[in-house]
């Protein structure tokens, strides 16, 4: 019977095969592991982010954290046009308004347009909180809205891609398609 890692819960084999030993030494010499001193591996560029997200604290943590919870709960649920349930799928406004309705039985606005209205505060990317919106669209018109989560992540239903995500403000495209955010929680 296998043993089980209790740190993964997932069973692990503790006996090695002879043919598994050869798999990993052909892999090993079909990547040129160990062969640095022969051709020095190509120098790559650090990886650096766009931008430093800094850690700013909402301004009530619990009610943030409950937002956050829920918006990472609902990633992988189908988007459609108009959606405002898990059932039935959500539109990236549907999600907003669904989290914030059933976290904190706060009503908002229905469209991207209107939420970027809403009365909150403008923030600036640098001041960013868990639970902000952060708003997307070109020529001064919203048309994308999503919720920040930290680290420079926001969760929102794309109508592209099939399903409500986790993404990055500093992507290509959503950092070319910024265009502000709004705080929510007093």
């Amino acid at each position: 019977m296998p043993a089980v890692n209790s740190a993964a819960h997932y069973p692990v084999s503790t006996r090695r095969t002879p043919i598994a030993a050869a798999v990993l030494v052909l892999l090993l010499l079909a990547t040129g592991c160990g062969r640095e001193a022969v051709r020095p591996a190509a120098q790559r560029p650090a990886v650096v982010p766009q931008r430093d997200w800094p850690q700013v604290a909402p301004a009530d943590p619990a009610a943030a954290n409950s937002v956050l919870m829920r918006a990472i709960s609902l990633v992988g649920t189908p988007y459609r046009y108009g959606g405002n349930t898990p059932e039935g799928g959500f539109d990236c406004s549907g999600l907003v308004n669904y989290i914030y309705r059933d976290m904190l039985d706060l009503k908002l606005p229905r469209t991207s347009r209107d939420l970027a209205a809403y009365q909150g505060p403008r923030i600036a990317p640098e001041r960013l909180a868990t639970a902000d919106l952060v708003f997307f669209g070109s020529g001064g018109n919203v048309s994308h809205v999503g919720i920040y989560i930290g680290e420079g992540r926001f969760v929102h239903a794309p109508s592209s891609g099939g399903t409500v995500r986790l993404d990055h403000l500093d992507g290509s495209y959503w950092r070319k398609h910024y265009s502000g955010a709004r705080r929510v929680l007093q």
